[in-house]
């Protein structure tokens, strides 16, 4: 059996999802697991050399560990851009190599950088000269529909070679560059998990991680015998409650380290519902209080806290409810709680 020390802090992961992953939805991910990686948004290098750097990079330290995602393709924006993520204490930097918006491709970044296996090693090289923290990189198994497995293969082994990579975040489909929104690429290119498989076998000594479709712990439990890691998308943020168990699934031996040592460690089966949502109440009216962040801002992170529960509608129809912006949060949730309760005693 594995010891935690030889688990790969890669070994399951939330996906970085842009306009959903960020410090709010991180905040409340970790309030049900502790172990699992957690990833930024996408941050563009040309957001953090021009914009508000401290509105893109900015964490707190209860969400370790956690990484910060990249978009970009110029070698020297990226090692600044790497710097700036070390200075603030993230815990890797990741290279986006995998989104397939017209946006980012514009950009010459994302998906297109596939074809570039060249200048994405420059890249990688760079931020790894320029600071001591992992820099990874995601990326797909192929573009268009190309099913050669040459493409990938060639990708990973020369970022590998030449750029000094040691980890990659495999999404097990091709991203189609023209034709398809970003929500179909996540849909319509069929999943292949034996190229990811393959990776591994002709790479045994680099960190795989699969990316895509894993839809229950059965799944991911299966992947893991065969990849370093598993990455979730969807799944973690539409039924964020799969999460309360992870820590106990697959993080069992980090677990026991963790109490060795004195640290707290999270037990799947003294959560409850009742207790996040409460802490993220907390955490709410800390933002507000500290930053004006309204309310519906965060709230919306834990929309689907309750599903599958009975009264989940009527509780996510407060929450979510725009018109009530401006009421005290602990209102907000007395009403939630009694839209749920009214709806969970209707169906006794």
């Amino acid at each position: 059996m594995q010891t935690a020390h030889t688990l790969s802090p890669w070994r399951v992961c939330v996906a970085p999802m842009l306009d959903w992953t960020d410090r709010h939805c991180r905040t409340f991910h970790r309030l049900l697991t502790r172990h699992t990686r957690l990833y930024t948004e996408m941050v563009t290098t040309g957001a953090l050399l021009h914009g508000d750097v401290a509105r893109h990079l900015d964490f707190g330290p209860h969400e370790h560990p956690v990484a910060l995602q990249l978009g970009g393709s110029e070698p020297r924006d990226l090692a600044h851009a790497a710097r700036l993520a070390a200075q603030w204490g993230y815990d890797e930097v990741n290279l986006n190599c995998g989104c397939p918006s017209e946006r980012v491709q514009r950009g010459a970044f994302g998906a297109c950088l596939m074809n570039e296996p060249g200048l994405v090693a420059d890249g990688i090289k760079a931020m790894q000269d320029a600071v001591p923290l992992p820099i990874t990189v995601k990326h797909r198994i192929g573009l268009g529909k190309d099913e050669t497995y040459a493409l990938v293969r060639d990708f990973v082994g020369e970022v590998a070679h030449r750029g000094g990579a040691r980890v990659f975040i495999v999404h097990a489909r091709n991203a189609w560059l023209e034709g398809l929104s970003p929500k179909e690429n996540r849909e319509i290119p069929p999943l292949r998990y034996e190229v990811v498989h393959r990776l591994k076998q002709d790479f045994p000594d680099l960190t795989v991680v699969l990316n895509g479709g894993l839809d229950s712990d059965a799944s991911m439990a299966e992947q893991l015998r065969l990849v370093d890691g598993v990455m979730i998308g969807r799944r973690a943020y539409q039924d964020p409650w799969c999460m309360r168990q992870w820590d106990r699934l697959f993080w069992e031996d980090a677990q026991e380290d963790a109490q060795e040592v004195g640290e707290e460690a999270c037990d799947d089966s003294a959560i409850s519902r009742e207790h996040v949502e409460w802490a993220m109440v907390e955490y709410m009216e800390r933002q507000m209080e500290q930053h004006g962040t309204p309310w519906p801002r965060v709230a919306r992170h834990m929309l689907g806290l309750w599903n599958g529960a009975s009264g989940a509608r009527r509780w996510r129809r407060v929450w979510s409810d725009h018109s009530r912006k401006d009421d005290p949060v602990r209102e907000v949730w007395d009403r939630a709680r009694a839209a749920r309760g009214e709806a969970v005693a209707h169906s006794l």
